[in-house]
C-alpha cells in the first residue's frame, strides 16, 4: 500500500473556475482574487483580506505595515518553519526565540509572560498556531495589550480553526494564512493577510504591489486614465494571480469537508494509538471541531523499542509517508551562530523535535489506509 504524507484533492470546481480565468484573458490579480478575498474575510470574520503569493509574503507585509524597524525585537517560537523568523530579518529586526509548551507546541501565556520579564523592550510577537490548534488567545491578547506588543498571528496551519466561538483570523492586529499545497486549503502557492485595522490594510495593500496606490484591475476597469497612479513607497511583488485564486475559491467551498475528514483521521489515531506505551500523542484543548488538524504527530519516548530514524525508515519501506515538524530554529546554523543560541534554553522544543514524527492526515485517507498505518505502528511498538 502506498500512502503519501499529504495529498491534494482538486475534484471540485477547480477546473471550472480556472477555465473561466483562462477564457477571460486576464490571468493576473482581478475578479477571482477580489472574490476570494471577500469570501475568505466572511469566513473568518475579519473586515479586510488581501490575497498574496505566500504566507511568507503576508508575514513580511504585516511586519512592514505595523512599522517594525531596524533593531526592533520580535518574539517568535523556535518550533516553527523558518519563514516565521526570516521575515523579521527582512526588516533588519531581531528575532527573540521562545520555547514552547510540550505536547501542544504552542507558546503559552505563561511562556510569554516569563519572556517579557527578560525582554521588556519587545515591539511585536509572531504567534504560531501550531499544527492547527489555536493558542490561548484571550490571555495572550491581554498580555500583548498590557505591554503594547503588536500581535501578528502566523496561522499557516490554522484554517479553518476556532478559539472559543471565534475563528482564527478575527483576533490579533494581523493574521497570516498559508495556502501551500499540503494545507487544508490550497492555491498551490499562496496566502492571505487578514486584519480589522484599516490603516494596516491600506498599507499592506499598497506594498503588496510595488507600493503603487492603485490595483492593476482598478487601473484598467474604472472610468479614468489607466496610466495615472502613484508610487507611495518602495513596495514588493506579492500579489496572487487569478489562476491561483480560482483554485482557492473551489477549495474554500469545500474547506469544512476537508477539515472534517482530517478530524476523522485524528480521532482514529487517538483511538488506536493512545494505549501504546512508548508513544505520546498531541495535547489538544477544547473540542476536536475547533482544530484544523493540519498536522498529527507522535513522539517516541525512551521506552519505544527503536530510534526515530529506524522507525521512519521502516514506515517508508512499507509505503507510509512521514515528515518532521520541525527541527527548531535555534538549531539552524544561521540563527544559532548569529544569536549564540543554546539548546539548553529550549528544553520543550528539544524534547519534541528529537523524537517526533508527523503522520499522514488528509480527508481522502480511508479506513483501510488508517488501519494499515496504525497496525504498522502497533507492531513496531511491541517488538
Amino acid at each position: 500500500m502506498e500512502i503519501p504524507f499529504s495529498k491534494v484533492d482538486c475534484s471540485g470546481n477547480e477546473l471550472k473556475y480556472v477555465q473561466e480565468v483562462l477564457e477571460s484573458g486576464w490571468l493576473t490579480s482581478a475578479t477571482k482574487c477580489l472574490q476570494l478575498e471577500t469570501c475568505f474575510a466572511d469566513k473568518v470574520g475579519s473586515k479586510y483580506s488581501l490575497a498574496v503569493n505566500s504566507a511568507t509574503s503576508a508575514l513580511h507585509l504585516a511586519l512592514e505595515a505595523i512599522g517594525l524597524g531596524t533593531g526592533d525585537k520580535v518574539f517568535v517560537p523556535t518550533m516553527t518553519f523558518t519563514a516565521s523568523a526570516e521575515v523579521i530579518r527582512y526588516m533588519g529586526a531581531v528575532p527573540v526565540f521562545l520555547d514552547i509548551e510540550y505536547g501542544s507546541c504552542l507558546v503559552s501565556a505563561a511562556i510569554l509572560e516569563n519572556a517579557i520579564v527578560q525582554h521588556s523592550d519587545i515591539k511585536a510577537m509572531i504567534l504560531v498556531h501550531f499544527g492547527g490548534q489555536a493558542a490561548e488567545m484571550d490571555e495572550i491578547i491581554a498580555i500583548c495589550k498590557k505591554h503594547s506588543i503588536k500581535l501578528i498571528e502566523d496561522a499557516a496551519h490554522a484554517f479553518p480553526s476556532r478559539y472559543g466561538n471565534r475563528m482564527v483570523g478575527s483576533f490579533g492586529d494581523v493574521t497570516c494564512f498559508s495556502f501551500y499545497a499540503n494545507k487544508p486549503m490550497t492555491t498551490g502557492e499562496g496566502g492571505m493577510l487578514v486584519t480589522n485595522d484599516e490603516s494596516i490594510y491600506e498599507r499592506a495593500k499598497a506594498m503588496r504591489f510595488h507600493g503603487i496606490n492603485r490595483d492593476i484591475w482598478d487601473r484598467f476597469t474604472v472610468n479614468r486614465e489607466h496610466w495615472e497612479y502613484d508610487v507611495v513607497a518602495p513596495g514588493f511583488k506579492y500579489n496572487m494571480s487569478d489562476v491561483s485564486a480560482a483554485i482557492g475559491l473551489a477549495q474554500l467551498e469545500r474547506v469544512d469537508e476537508f477539515r472534517e475528514g482530517r478530524q476523522r483521521c485524528a480521532e482514529f489515531y487517538y483511538t488506536h494509538l493512545s494505549h501504546l506505551r512508548g508513544i505520546e500523542l498531541p495535547l489538544y484543548r477544547g473540542m476536536f471541531e475547533d482544530h484544523s488538524w493540519h498536522l498529527f504527530w507522535i513522539v517516541l519516548n525512551n521506552i519505544f523499542p527503536m530510534d526515530r530514524n529506524t522507525f521512519i525508515k521502516r514506515l517508508n519501506a512499507m509505503g507510509i509517508g512521514t515528515s518532521l515538524h520541525y527541527k527548531p530554529l535555534h538549531r539552524m546554523t544561521y540563527y544559532r551562530e548569529r544569536y549564540n543560541l543554546s539548546p539548553d534554553n529550549y528544553p520543550n522544543a528539544e524534547r519534541h523535535w528529537c523524537c517526533a514524527v508527523s503522520l499522514p492526515i488528509y480527508h481522502t485517507l480511508n479506513v483501510d489506509q488508517l488501519i494499515y498505518i496504525v497496525d504498522a505502528i502497533q507492531k513496531m511498538s511491541q517488538e
